[in-house]
């Protein structure tokens, strides 16, 4: 059984192969998958998810993470995602590899949601916006550079202004301009892309101010009481999911729902269609584009799999 490192992992998972790796994947079939969050009894919040991915004759891939919100508070700090991908053979269910979990999960998400760049921004787009200096930020704001070569400025805002300057001396991406800046709104109104990488309950995203043809990419908001963009963001773009598996629960699209803003069949398509060509994706220059960064089970063993490809 092979152990795969971190620093094996962000090495061999760069952008341009993972997020190619992905949309390949979903030229396939899908894989069955499952998941289960349990919360930490009688806790402050923490929790623990255990997602599963099998397709039959390729692979089963089990991720065994925990995620701890106040780790980043411990001194010294540790990461609030730690756990691990196992690997195993789908026909004896002998294991074949473990991974840190942390920098799966990192790579993983942060692919994911630049294949929707890549399936939905606009090819010229410029200007990238991240919202959150978190442990993933580093990771989607790469991954979005990677789908558009064409970014050539990125501007980064937290609501603790000194994490998002410390993430932004941190970056060096050739010919791009990498700031922090104090002023979400005005970040807003100039992105080409957004990415809001958050564990916000309260949207942080206002629809009126987003230019044209923007694309919006929703990380954060995995569960139904968490919220990154308002309602008029909602209605106003053209919705996606990277899966229709889970949608239930995240809360951008469930808090719209219940208020009767639209229904479910508002989400347009999914990776799938799009990659498949059910779907044409941004219909016009003008467009704004939304897409929400769902995850699953399945993409764990998608990047699982281009992991093993390159070991």
């Amino acid at each position: 059984m092979r152990l795969v490192t971190a620093e094996q992992v962000h090495d061999l998972l760069d952008y341009p192969y993972l997020i190619n790796a992905l949309r390949v994947a979903h030229l396939g079939p899908n894989p069955t998958s499952d998941h289960l969050i349990a919360e930490e009894p009688e806790g402050d919040g923490n929790r623990f998810v255990s997602l599963l991915g099998w397709q039959k004759d390729r692979l089963i891939a089990a991720k065994l993470v925990g995620v701890f919100p106040d780790n980043l508070r411990l001194d010294p700090p540790q990461a609030s995602v730690q756990g691990l991908v196992a690997v195993f053979d789908p026909h004896t269910g002998a294991p074949l590899l473990v991974a840190d979990g942390e920098a799966m999960t990192f790579r993983k998400t942060a692919a994911d949601s630049g294949l929707g760049s890549d399936l939905l921004a606009r090819r010229d787009a410029a200007v990238l916006l991240v919202v959150g200096a978190g442990g993933l930020a580093p990771h989607v704001l790469a991954a979005h550079c990677a789908a558009r070569p064409s970014i050539r400025q990125v501007l980064i805002w937290n609501r603790t202004t000194e994490r998002a300057q410390a993430l932004a001396r941190s970056i060096s991406l050739p010919d791009v301009t990498v700031a922090a800046i104090p002023d979400l709104d005005s970040a807003v109104a100039q992105a080409d892309i957004i990415s809001c990488v958050t564990m916000s309950r309260l949207p942080l995203i206002k629809g009126k101010l987003m230019k044209p043809g923007a694309h919006l990419d929703l990380v954060g908001a995995y569960l139904p009481e968490m919220r990154e963009a308002d309602d008029q963001t909602m209605t106003r773009g053209t919705i996606f999911a990277d899966t229709r598996e889970g949608i239930e629960g995240a809360g951008d699209l469930a808090q719209p729902v219940a208020a009767g803003l639209f229904g479910w069949d508002a989400v347009q398509a999914d990776y799938r269609d799009l990659v498949i060509g059910h779907h044409p994706g941004r219909r016009s220059e003008d467009e704004i584009t939304i897409c929400k960064n769902v995850g699953g089970g399945h993409l764990d063993l998608f990047t699982a799999e281009a992991l093993m490809a390159r070991i």
